[in-house]
This record gives C-alpha cells, sequence and structure tokens, in this order.
C-alpha cells in the first residue's frame, strides 16, 4: 500500500494583516470621518514581491504604514512572522523595526536637507549602536556601492544629488539593517522616465541579492507587472482582487481590474491612467459596508451591489476576489 501523501504545513507569512479598519477625520467641521481602511486580510509570504495597486486615495499607502506599524489602526491586527506588533513594548518595536522598512515616494522630502550622504546612510548604524565607527564607514561605502552610486557623492548633501541619485540613497538607508521586508511606496513615480527602469532594475537585483521580501505600491501596473510575483487590487480602502501576476495580467477578474489593465499606460507614457473612474474628489459612505465600492462606476453592476459589499471569496487557488459576478 503506497504510503498517505502528507499535506506540506503553509509557510508563516512575514507580514500578515486581520481586519484592518482606519479612520481619518473628515477634512470640514461637519462630515462623517474618512474610512481609509476597511476590514483588510493582507499576506505576504517571505520572499515573495507584492504589488499593491490602486489608483490614488485608495488606501495603499495607509495599509503600508499600519503594516509597519507607522499608524496605529483604528482595529484589527498586524503581524509581523507571527508577532503581533501591537503586543510589543515600545522598546521592543523600535529593536523589531530593524526587521522592516520603507523607501519612500518623494526621495528629497524622505532625506534630511542638512546631512550629506554618508549621514545620512549612517544613522540607523549610530541610532541602533551597530558596528564600531570603522566598521559603520566600511558598511556605507558597501551600501553605496549596491546601490550604484559613485563613492565621490558621499560628502554631498541632497540638493546636490539628481532624484535618482536621492532615490538611490534612500534605498541604500533602508537596506543598511539588513531587513527582511521592505516597503517601497512609489519608488519611481516621482522620477523622470529614463531613471524609472533604472530604479525598477536594482530593486529587483538588490531583491536577489539581499533576500528580501518586498511590497511594491503602485498606481502603475505597468511597473508591477515588471517586478512582481502576487498583485493586490486596493479600492476605496479594501482589497478586492488577489491573484499571482501571471493569471492577474492574463484574466483579471474584478471589473475594477479589468477596467485599470484596459487605461494602463505604455511604458514610459507616464504613471497615471489616463482614463477611467478616479478615487479623488468621491465621498465614500460612512456605513461603507453598505454596498460595493465600485458600483456607481461598474458596467457590470448587480441591484445587489448597491445593497450590501460582497465578501471575499476564492474562485480559484491563490485567486480571490470581492464580486458578486462569481
Amino acid at each position: 500500500m503506497s504510503p498517505v501523501p502528507q499535506d506540506h504545513p503553509k509557510t508563516v507569512p512575514l507580514s500578515k494583516a486581520e481586519g484592518l479598519c482606519m479612520d481619518f477625520p473628515a477634512s470640514g467641521l461637519w462630515g462623517p470621518p474618512l474610512r481609509a481602511l476597511d476590514h483588510v486580510d493582507l499576506e505576504v509570504d517571505p520572499g515573495e514581491i507584492r504589488g499593491l495597486v490602486g489608483e490614488s486615495g485608495s488606501g495603499k499607502t495607509t495599509l503600508a504604514r499600519c503594516l509597519l506599524r507607522l499608524l496605529k489602526p483604528a482595529s484589527g491586527s498586524v503581524y509581523f512572522d507571527g508577532q503581533d506588533l501591537a503586543a510589543l513594548s515600545p522598546a521592543a518595536l523600535r529593536a523589531k523595526r530593524r526587521e522592516f522598512q520603507m523607501i519612500f515616494q518623494d526621495p528629497y522630502a524622505s532625506l534630511n536637507p542638512a546631512m550629506t550622504v554618508e549621514e545620512i546612510v549612517l544613522e540607523p548604524f549610530q541610532i541602533h549602536k551597530i558596528g564600531s565607527p570603522d566598521e559603520r564607514n566600511r558598511y556605507v561605502r558597501e551600501l553605496l556601492e549596491a546601490v550604484s552610486l559613485s563613492p565621490s557623492l558621499i560628502k554631498r548633501k541632497p540638493a546636490e544629488l539628481s532624484g535618482g541619485q536621492q532615490q538611490r540613497v534612500g534605498i541604500a538607508r533602508g537596506l543598511a539593517l539588513k531587513p527582511r521586508l521592505v516597503v517601497a511606496d512609489e519608488p519611481v513615480s516621482a522620477l523622470d522616465a529614463s531613471v524609472q527602469a533604472q530604479i525598477l532594475n536594482l530593486l529587483a537585483d538588490l531583491k536577489r541579492h539581499y533576500a528580501l521580501t518586498l511590497v511594491l505600491i503602485s498606481h502603475s501596473l505597468y511597473t508591477v507587472h515588471y517586478l512582481c510575483s502576487r498583485i493586490s487590487v486596493m479600492l476605496r480602502g479594501r482589497i478586492v482582487e488577489e491573484a499571482p501576476a501571471a493569471v492577474f495580467f492574463e484574466k483579471p477578474r474584478h471589473p475594477y481590474s479589468r477596467l485599470l489593465l484596459e487605461t494602463m499606460p505604455a511604458p514610459g507614457a507616464g504613471q497615471q491612467s489616463r482614463t477611467g473612474p478616479s478615487a479623488e474628489g468621491v465621498s465614500v459612505p460612512s456605513k461603507t459596508e453598505s454596498c460595493c465600492a465600485f458600483f456607481p462606476h461598474c458596467p457590470r453592476a448587480l441591484p445587489l451591489c448597491k445593497e450590501q459589499a460582497p465578501p471575499s471569496k476564492e474562485i480559484a487557488p491563490g485567486e480571490t476576489v470581492r464580486c458578486f459576478l462569481y
């Protein structure tokens, strides 16, 4: 008798969100708060490059900041390697931050204009008291070499660098403590088209060299198509579709995902979609669970979509979608 095959245990997600909700106050004196995240679940496995896509205002950056505990969610839990970050003391959370870092959208705004390149990259080692002065200087030069920055720039300040050079400094600083998880928030959207491919190539090389797990936030499907192994689509605070990248770009399921792909600009044509619905300036009901967020724009909307929000459903192995069409 042949042995019964055993199921392989599921890999513990490196980063996991469960039921995340996040509200921000209304911009005026009256009105309901803005729900930036609405019961978001997300699992990022070790070693993957996850693309987090959606229009401006869809909640991508808010989700990323909650994953790294830069923001405290209104409700829900965030785990890193199985550990609840909310359960950590301030000192333990500070030590844990060595394992996850963020690369910000605007490279110049994320760098201290009064510091030199050397001081910026050196700072994480000083904060966490890592290495002797000689070792720290060696680490800095190794990092600058890893991001292809000339040693001649080491004494320059951010204002003396190009946008691409500034972003490379930000990446070097993000990698300084050898994190296991890096979240890159629109890392090329502020750069010229000629520089974008260089930074994307650099991220791909660094991912392989440092065995990183990478979450890449973008509203450019071209960017995530180039790099990512798995895609999560956000719309007004919810994840409406998740799938392997190859499957997603071949056969998107959610009507919103299809519209994003139809309006995807060609490489070098700019990051914003040229047509399609915009989440900016659209007021979201305070009780967002009462409807589907996309139904006002959906060409295939059903009467049910206006009455209740569809649950997340697995329609194939590794593919989930929030849509009553399935």
